[in-house]
């Protein structure tokens, strides 16, 4: 005869349920709700006006956020649903249920101060012996933005797509002028269908004159660099660089140029896996060891090599008692002599790949002797490329391929955040600022001593 457990839905308590009592001591949710207790909101609350009926408190809305992207609920109505589905949202809730507009809300009105709080959980690592900013690493992934590419308009087509609606109105109008001889196709109303074309007509232009904005501001940079470039070597060699001058932008407009109806930020971008998509390039400054997150960012250009500078004024600015970091390690994407000058002139030693290194390197390589050392006049390139050659050197950037990318891997992989959910870079920016965020709490719950 089978011996089972009773099952009884009807049973009540005896004493009010606590909600604490069901979720386990040492538990993601409790270490989140702990975090931001500690964090310093006095922001965020003055921006509630005090009046009308009690808002929710904004240390309870950005718990459930932050537990949501550390959990792979990223959507509004999901972050919803599970103050009432599961117990770590009920907790972090304190047992409210703020509707999926109000969450929503709340994200997109305060994703600018996401990043104070960022640098906050920075120190409260530091404070609890997890953060040491020594050696970091420096990677970038594609992600994909809250746009399909086949919404994307190209300049060529735009062309085409215009000739094609003024020959239309063209026809419409004939049409109009002999509408008592002429038969019109039932249902069909002239001025409705001009208006349409009137109206596709002027989105099209507004498209084009953004291509066009877009394109002139990029070359104009380009142009702005070259130019920089050139005047930075000679003042180096005290010669005049050889060569024809770079010559000012032509102003034209190729007919690939294109712009994405959905999210005008986003860019078209190669994808692992092959082919390409709308997405944004997500940068992240990782530490070794902990794999913290210690400065991010986000780009609209699909090559990293420009975003090495940005990312070492972001580690000039993190408060001084995070400490400084003392080597840097990224591979040959972001290589350049300029990118190098600059660590140099940051105080960071660059270990930065020459190129793309075998899988399967000859023993023979990996103990091969140290080269003989750089003279004193070396240039920072050639005393980076010693450095990458000597035994430490090549130890120290082995340690590039398991900082970044394993926090890109679980983020996409564990954490579900493939995708991002809000349209626009500043949006964008700040969503990736929440990611971080949420990646670190997370990390640094895992790195608690048991």
């Amino acid at each position: 005869m089978s011996n089972f457990r009773p099952i009884n839905r009807d049973t009540g308590f005896l004493l009010p349920p606590s909600v604490d009592e069901w979720l386990p001591q040492r538990h993601l949710a409790r270490f989140v709700v702990e975090v931001i207790d500690g964090l310093d909101l006095s922001e965020l609350e003055k921006a509630y006006r005090g009046s009308g009926s009690a808002s929710y408190h904004p240390a309870m809305l950005l718990g459930l956020l932050v537990y949501g992207y550390a959990t792979k609920v990223f959507s509004s109505r999901a972050l919803e649903r599970g103050t009432y589905d599961s117990v770590a949202f009920r907790y972090i809730a304190g047992n409210e249920h703020p509707d999926h507009d109000t969450i929503a809300a709340f994200r997109k009105r305060f994703l600018g101060h996401i990043e104070a709080l960022f640098l906050e959980v920075l120190k409260l690592a530091r404070t609890m012996g997890m953060l040491k900013l020594g050696t970091v690493a420096l990677d970038g992934t594609k992600v994909h933005a809250n746009a399909s590419r086949h919404s994307a308009l190209s300049y060529g087509h735009a062309k085409k797509l215009e000739k094609q609606l003024r020959r239309e109105v063209q026809q419409l109008l004939r049409l109009a002028e002999r509408a008592d001889e002429a038969d019109v196709p039932d249902g069909m109303s002239i001025p409705e269908e001009l208006e349409r074309r009137e109206q596709r007509l002027a989105a099209i232009a507004e498209a084009k004159a953004k291509i066009e904005a877009r394109v002139h501001e990029r070359e104009q940079a380009a142009y702005a660099e070259k130019l920089a470039a050139r005047e930075e070597r000679e003042k180096r060699t005290g010669k005049k660089p050889g060569g024809r001058p770079p010559q000012p932008p032509s102003g034209g407009v190729e007919a690939q140029e294109q712009i994405n109806l959905t999210d005008e930020d986003s860019r078209i971008m190669p994808v692992p896996g092959g082919g390409f998509d709308q997405s944004y390039n997500a940068q992240a400054v990782v530490a070794a060891g902990s794999l913290l997150i210690v400065a991010q960012g986000v780009t609209q250009a699909a090559n990293d090599k420009r975003q090495l500078v940005p990312m070492l004024q972001k580690l000039k600015a993190l408060p001084r008692q995070l400490g400084r970091p003392r080597q840097l390690l990224a591979d040959s994407g972001y290589l350049s002599e300029a990118n190098v000058e600059h660590c140099a002139a940051a105080k960071i030693e660059p270990l930065i790949a020459l190129g793309r290194e075998p899988h399967h390197a000859r023993w023979r390589q990996r103990f091969r002797a140290a080269p003989k050392s750089p003279p004193a006049c070396a240039t920072s390139m050639q005393k980076m490329v010693h450095r990458l050659k000597t035994p430490a050197g090549r130890k120290l950037y082995a340690l590039r391929k398991q900082t970044p990318e394993p926090v890109f891997g679980i983020i996409k992989s564990a954490l579900g955040f493939r995708q991002f959910s809000l349209r626009g870079l500043e949006n964008v920016k700040g969503e990736w600022n929440l990611v971080s965020l949420s990646w670190n709490i997370k990390r640094m719950f895992a790195l608690q001593p048991i």
